[in-house]
This record gives structure tokens, C-alpha cells and sequence, in this order.
């Protein structure tokens, strides 16, 4: 059994959808399909899920949207006409968004899930009508049928352990089900979203539901690229790569998967292909727990912009017991995450994501660890990129720290900060944001020797 999950891209209109139909139907092993809402058709389109935003702003500012209703519901009738379709499809999406307009708008976000989610929910109904058009055994599958169960945290859903017993009972079905991404219930029955990239978290919850002999998840590349192809001019595609190289680069700005996408396959030790819609027939890049090693140590680099610095600095601090812990207590009091925290003997920096930071809490935190902490100086900078080296391989080889800063120098690229964890699979430096792509270029180069050009 395999769990194929599509994109937005995949299904943004009646001509994608035509290709995804092709697949399912050209393996009888893809019996369970992820679907995304449409997504963009062309650069200038709008997709479902920002269509649906917008709905559900004007709906909770003055209780009428009309005008934003049938902008959506237009798109799903183009597809739907496209497709040659019943009529009775559009009645019943247009009758699920008026039926999820009424419901209690004193929960915002609770309120804007249900929204949101009716994009994957909707276009799932739609493409499960077009199979079974076209003579396929196919049916749509709510999650709350199937016993998706999640937490209860609007926008940041996390599966729940009972969820994966209730989805083992879809394991051996005869048709080919038919599930929206993005979404779950709570145990009270209420829906709730997961994070960005939620589709990507359905099929990798499905698949380690059903313990899955793949979880195929097809989108608009033909593979992984060893960097970005709009900073780097052709780079090259990796065919092979493990679990933990995946979400080293996924965090550091692969737009592939969302970095949380992949645990529940990898914690059943499911193997995950990319692979193209547009050409299927491409081998793509497999995700495996294992993977052999050839000469280069590095299979990726990956950038990621919007990063802060707060740098302490105290004479001494290296001898000062509970320092580190109640400089982070001060951190955690303002409910903000960190990334990174590279030290020296009398200084320190946390390295967090910008967008946690506002005028306010940036000067209640300088005031505390001023205070509280007795520091000679503090100060927040702001602006920085991470760069993420990635490779199994490079554990065992020696000097690729030597080739990383000789190449940035060579590039006029100061480093800031540089951190390799313990598992010596990355290698992280923080650097100048305006920097980034010029880094990016330089260290592609260093480490696959390719002729790097700017792609306009």
C-alpha cells in the first residue's frame, strides 16, 4: 500500500487534476491520495487557501462576504466544468462554506481553521467525484470519520498517539480513499489546522497510520536540488537522502516539506519519494532512514533569512553557575523560542527568529538581563541569515569546516556565528542577510565543483 499525497500545484486546476487521476490509476498500490486545496494556475493566480482568508476576514469584520464567497466558489466551478462534473458537486461545496460561515465566530482562529480547511476539504469531495467518474473505486474520507485526532491548538494541530490506531482500520482497503490534507479534530470534535505545510503532515500521518510500503509525495520538481534553483543556475539533484538531511535542510528554508512534515514516517521508518506530477516517470529523491556514502561529504545547502541576535556579554560568566539557565528562563518568560546559542567564556548570544521579536519585548529583555543578570552589555541585532551545510558524510571526513570558511572569504562573506551539532550531519553559520545569496553561490561551488551563475 502507498500513501500519495498532492500539492497545491497538482491540483490547481481540471488539467492537473486529469494527471493525478493518471497516476492513482496507472498503480493499484495508491489507495489512499492526500490532497491540497487548488493552488496557483500561473505566477499572477491567487491560491484556494489565500482566497479563503480573505473570506473569512471580511466574514468576521462585518458578517457578509458575498463578493469573497463566490471568488472561491468560482474557482472550484471552473474545475469542476473543466472536468465535466454533476452539478450536484457545486451545490454541495457551496452548501458546506455558507453551513461553515454560521458557525461561532467567538473563537477567531478556531474560526478561521474551519475556514481554511474547507479548501483541502472541498477539493478532496471534488477529485474523489472525478475518479469515480472515470470508473475508479473511490470514495471521500473525512478525518474526523477516520479519527485524526489532534490537539486542540488552532493553527498548530499535533497528532494525538490514538489517532494512529484509529487510522490502521484504512490499512488493506479495496478503494482508493480519498483524504484532504491540513487538518484534524480535536477530541472535543472540534477542527483544527496544522502548520504550514499541513498536507505534508496528513500524508506522513496516513502513511505511518497504515504503515505504508511508501509515502509518495508528488509536487511540481522532479526532485530535491542540492541548492536553490533560483539562487544557484541548475543545481544538481539529490537522488538519495536520509531522514535527518532532509529536515536539517527543510528548516533552513527548503521549501520541499515543512521541517516537521516527515517524523511520523521516519519514527515507522516509511520511506518518502518526491517525485514530480508533471513527470512522473522521473525516479525523483527517495528519504530513507540509511543511505550509502560517496566522495562528497555535503548533499545541501540551504539558506533561511529573518534571524535576531541578543548578545550578553559579563566578565567571568564562564564561572558563574545557573548564568545560561536564567538567561534563557528570561527568554522563556516572554514565550519566545531560540535557535541557536554559540558562547564564548565571558559572552554569549541567543539566536532567534525575528518575527518573535517587538519594540516592547526587545526592551523588556535587554532591561532583565541588564538587571537581573548584571551583564556589562546586551544588545539585539537584527537582519541575519542561517546557512546550513548538509551531508551524512561529512561526521567522517575532515575538513569541510577549513573548505567552508575559505570559500565564504573568497566570496567577501563575513561569518558572525558558526555551530555544528553533535551529530555532525550540519553545519550552520550566520551571516549578513544581504550576504546570503553570494554565500550561497560560492559555497555551491566549493563543495560541486559547478560553474555558479545568477538566475534572473
Amino acid at each position: 500500500m502507498k500513501v500519495a499525497k498532492f500539492g497545491g500545484t497538482s491540483v490547481a486546476s481540471a488539467e492537473q487534476i486529469k494527471k493525478v487521476a493518471k497516476i492513482v490509476s496507472d498503480d493499484t498500490e495508491r489507495k489512499i491520495v492526500v490532497v491540497s486545496a487548488p493552488g496557483k494556475r500561473h505566477s499572477g493566480d491567487t491560491k484556494v487557501t489565500d482566497l479563503l482568508i480573505t473570506l473569512c476576514v471580511a466574514y468576521l469584520e462585518y458578517g457578509v462576504a458575498e463578493k469573497e464567497l463566490q471568488a472561491v466558489l468560482e474557482r472550484y466551478e471552473d474545475i469542476a466544468n473543466e472536468l465535466e462534473l454533476d452539478r450536484s458537486i457545486m451545490a454541495t461545496i457551496e452548501a458546506d462554506l455558507r453551513e461553515r460561515l454560521q458557525f461561532d465566530r467567538e473563537r477567531p482562529d478556531s474560526f478561521m481553521d474551519l475556514i481554511k480547511a474547507s479548501g483541502e476539504d472541498n477539493n478532496a469531495k471534488l477529485i474523489a467525484a472525478y475518479l469515480q467518474m472515470i470508473g475508479l473505486r473511490a470514495r471521500y474520507l473525512n478525518p474526523k470519520e477516520a479519527g485524526l485526532l489532534v490537539s486542540d491548538e488552532p493553527g498548530n494541530a499535533q497528532v494525538l498517539p490514538e489517532a494512529y490506531e484509529n487510522l490502521k482500520t484504512l490499512k488493506g482497503t479495496g478503494d482508493i480513499i480519498v483524504f484532504p490534507g491540513f487538518f484534524g479534530f480535536s477530541k472535543e470534535g472540534t477542527l483544527v489546522t496544522f502548520p504550514r505545510g499541513g498536507s505534508d503532515i496528513t500524508g506522513s500521518i496516513l502513511a505511518a497510520g497504515v504503515e505504508a510500503e511508501l509515502y509518495e509525495n508528488f509536487t511540481d520538481v522532479d526532485s530535491v536540488f542540492a541548492a536553490n534553483p533560483n539562487v544557484v543556475h541548475e543545481p544538481v539533484k539529490i537522488k538519495k537522502m536520509t531522514y535527518r538531511e532532509m529536515r536539517e535542510l527543510s528548516y533552513a528554508g527548503f521549501s520541499v516539506f515543512h521541517d516537521e512534515a516527515l517524523i511520523p514516517a521516519f519514527r515507522k521508518g516509511i520511506p518518502v519519494c518526491v517525485k514530480n506530477t508533471n513527470n512522473p516517470s522521473s525516479s525523483g529523491t527517495m528519504i530513507m532512514a540509511e543511505r550509502e556514502y560517496f566522495l562528497n561529504p555535503v548533499i545541501g545547502i540551504a539558506a533561511d533569512e529573518g534571524f535576531s541576535t541578543i548578545y550578553v556579554r559579563k566578565y567571568l560568566m564562564n564561572r558563574e553557575v545557573g548564568f545560561g539557565r536564567r538567561l534563557l528562563q528570561i527568554i522563556e518568560d516572554e514565550g519566545l523560542s531560540y535557535e541557536h546559542i554559540p558562547s564564548g567564556i565571558d559572552d554569549t548570544s541567543v539566536i532567534l527568529r525575528q518575527c518573535q521579536l517587538t519594540p516592547e519585548n526587545e526592551e523588556r529583555i535587554v532591561r532583565r538581563i541588564r538587571e537581573e543578570l548584571c551583564a556589562d552589555d546586551v544588545y539585539i541585532e537584527k537582519d541575519f541569515a542561517m546557512i546550513m551545510i548538509v551531508g551524512e558524510g561529512m561526521q567522517n571526513t575532515v575538513g569541510v569546516s577549513a573548505r567552508t570558511t575559505a570559500a565564504l572569504a573568497r566570496a567577501n562573506v563575513n561569518i558572525e556565528m558558526i555551530n555544528q551539532g553533535s551529530s555532525e550531519v550540519s553545519l550552520v553559520l550566520g551571516i549578513h542577510k544581504e550576504d546570503t545569496d553570494r554565500a550561497v553561490r560560492e559555497l555551491y561551488a566549493e563543495f560541486f565543483g559547478a560553474v555558479v551563475e545568477v538566475v534572473l
